[in-house]
């Protein structure tokens, strides 16, 4: 996969020649940094917070991927909106903005809302606009395959990645039914890989969806298979991972868009707790996956990948 990492630095350093912007790499000695944002969907809301405490501590991330409500707020923040601003949207955004109640043997809501939204969100159209590059995952509905999109136009990639099973319709997509990225790749840490990242920073919403009462109902049901099963093969995207932080959402409901200000909050905390690791990696030259060890238990969850 180096001639696709090679290909999307090229695009890179094109579109900040256009822009004026400067590389966020200036010397050679400092890694390319990818973020791997997994899904969780409301429960992604605490991603705000992990970049937000990047940026505030000038952390230069050269890529992006993004799984469900990783590949939504990736796009926009790729796209050029701001951290206070996806604050603001976290606030006011629920679940009737993304979805519309239906009938269908493939699930009880479309999400054809979202192209309104993200038209409104989103700051330019395409993937080749994007300020920062960004892999988008879905999952291919018949045979299991992941996808990963690089190129062409935004919305219906992220419109895919989000097409939570049982819950949303499919997307089609050239031809080919697509539904959550989540089942494919839970944290889009190996497609940071094949881009070109030298070193991985994988957010992990980890959590359980039912509560102690049972589920609430059958979405219920279906959030609490998909943390069992990412909880089982979780493997792979782990070892492709430098380091795995996650936000406390335990408890959140997947609908909780009303608690926003605390979910940012989790996200901080996390990436706070990692920044000693992470700045490790700005001050040496490009070495193998570095290894870290876990904080103590009363610590937010830090962790090395396997």
């Amino acid at each position: 996969m180096k001639s696709l990492g090679k290909i999307i630095r090229s695009v890179q350093a094109f579109g900040r020649g256009l822009s004026g912007r400067p590389s966020p790499l200036e010397s050679e000695t400092r890694p390319s940094i990818g973020l791997a944002l997994g899904g969780g969907f409301a429960r992604g809301v605490a991603h705000v917070g992990v970049l937000k405490v990047l940026e505030e501590e000038n952390i230069p991330i050269s890529f992006i991927a993004g799984t469900s409500v990783g590949a939504l707020i990736g796009a926009a923040y790729c796209s050029g909106v701001t951290v206070a601003e996806l604050e603001q949207i976290a606030t006011r955004v629920r679940f009737k903005h993304f979805a519309s109640w239906t009938l269908s043997r493939y699930g009880f809501a479309s999400n054809q809302r979202m192209i309104g939204f993200l038209s409104s969100v989103l700051r330019v159209k395409t993937f080749e606009e994007l300020r920062i590059p960004l892999a988008v995952t879905a999952t291919d509905f018949s045979t299991g395959d992941g996808v990963v999109f690089h190129s062409g136009p935004l919305i219906d990639p992220v419109r895919a990645s989000c097409a939570y099973p049982g819950m949303f319709l499919p997307v089609k997509i050239r031809g080919r039914l697509l539904v959550d990225g989540m089942l494919s790749h839970a944290v889009p840490s190996v497609p940071l890989r094949e881009m070109g990242a030298e070193r991985v920073l994988a957010v992990h919403l980890k959590g359980h969806w039912a509560n102690e009462d049972g589920p609430r109902h059958l979405f219920d049901v279906i959030g609490q298979c998909f943390s069992i099963a990412q909880e089982m093969n979780c493997g792979v995207w782990k070892h492709a991972a430098d380091l795995v932080i996650q936000p406390d959402v335990n408890g959140y409901k997947y609908d909780a868009f009303e608690q926003s200000v605390e979910l940012v909050r989790a996200g901080e905390v996390v990436t706070r707790a990692a920044l000693p690791e992470i700045r490790k990696w700005m001050q040496v030259e490009v070495t193998p996956k570095t290894k870290v060890s876990t904080p103590p238990a009363a610590q937010p969850a830090v962790m090395p990948a396997d």
